[in-house]
């Protein structure tokens, strides 16, 4: 058989195009799966990503690796996850802080955007604030009612702390006294540690703070709980009110979800969603969140978590707006 020159050129492209088809349909996963964890090891963020690439290794045969970033507010990481390959090799956590607050309090813009840039795969973990007073400072305040009427009676004579300006536990207490009618003087700190050991001293009367960090204090009578910022009351503390029974959208839970990049195909992101509920349903994940005051999220579905982040980036935007909070 006579072979043409156009032939040969043919047949040559051809060869040269099958290993791409190949590739194309190499069953995933065909190699190693980062993972980026946008915080240093150690915390409720990095506790929950190894135990969910332990289960993505576990159910996909692959090793994942956990790539802990961290740095400026975890804008870091996220950022080094908006802009890795969307090829289902890798994936992150995301955050209220990165994908929601910062966007809306920070005066530059970031490298990225806080959801167009992502495909979201699972809410992972809630963690809910609590409505915390110094029951020296103010013991006659039990009540979220006494601490408002008090507020209303003397305006901003009351000190209200948090972990920074422009930190969630700073535009949680903002949202709650926008919804209350009421105002406080704002004392900033730098990290929830001094945060807390200044309301422990009566710098400042209020504040709010997570569950972990505070559980023992408040058995103690060192520090009083009047409220929690979940949408309803939380499973450790059933007798303890949510904000939000009285004022409407006065909830604020720092989250982590899942996300990869953008662009990442979708039976890829499926198999994730598919997994993720797994582990989110699996008993022991559930003594793991319960043991360390994690919620279990409501936003689990892909389509759910980007319409939850969406309005999470909304609500921020109007409030750091409506408050005048900039952060350079």
């Amino acid at each position: 058989m006579c072979i043409t020159r156009r032939h040969a050129l043919l047949l040559g492209a051809g060869a040269l195009a099958a290993p791409v088809t190949l590739r194309a349909q190499e069953a995933w996963p065909s190699r190693n799966i980062r993972f980026i964890v946008p915080f240093p090891p150690g915390g409720a963020a990095d506790l929950v990503g190894r135990m969910l690439a332990a289960h993505f290794q576990s159910a996909l045969g692959r090793s994942v690796v956990v790539e802990n970033r961290g740095g400026a507010g975890s804008t870091i990481g996220v950022d080094a996850l908006a802009k890795s390959a969307p090829d289902g090799y890798t994936v992150g956590l995301i955050n209220i802080a990165a994908n929601a607050i910062v966007p809306a309090v920070r005066r530059q813009p970031l490298p990225y955007r806080p959801v167009e840039d992502f495909a979201p795969i699972s809410n992972l973990a809630v963690t809910p604030a609590l409505l915390l007073v110094n029951p020296q400072k103010l013991p006659e305040v039990r009540t979220v009612a006494d601490l408002v009427a008090r507020a209303k009676a003397n305006p901003e004579a009351i000190n209200f702390g948090s972990s920074g300006v422009g930190s969630s536990l700073h535009l949680g207490m903002e949202l709650f006294m926008a919804k209350a009618g009421i105002r406080m003087t704002h004392v900033p700190f730098a990290g929830g540690g001094p945060l807390l050991q200044a309301l422990l001293a009566g710098t400042v009367e209020v504040s709010l703070d997570v569950a972990a960090t505070t559980a023992q204090l408040i058995r103690d009578g060192r520090i009083r709980a009047l409220a929690t910022t979940a949408p309803v009351r939380m499973p450790a503390y059933p007798d303890l009110p949510a904000l939000n029974e009285t004022y409407a959208g006065a909830e604020l839970a720092s989250w982590h979800g899942l996300a990869a990049p953008a662009g990442t195909p979708a039976p890829i992101l499926a198999r994730l969603a598919q997994e993720t509920q797994a582990f989110l349903r699996n008993p022991e994940t559930v003594e793991r969140y319960r043991a360390t005051f994690l919620e279990m999220p409501q936003q689990t579905t892909p389509e759910a978590f980007r319409a939850f982040m969406e309005r999470e980036v909304q609500t921020f935007r109007e409030l750091a707006r409506a408050q005048n909070i900039v952060v350079e």
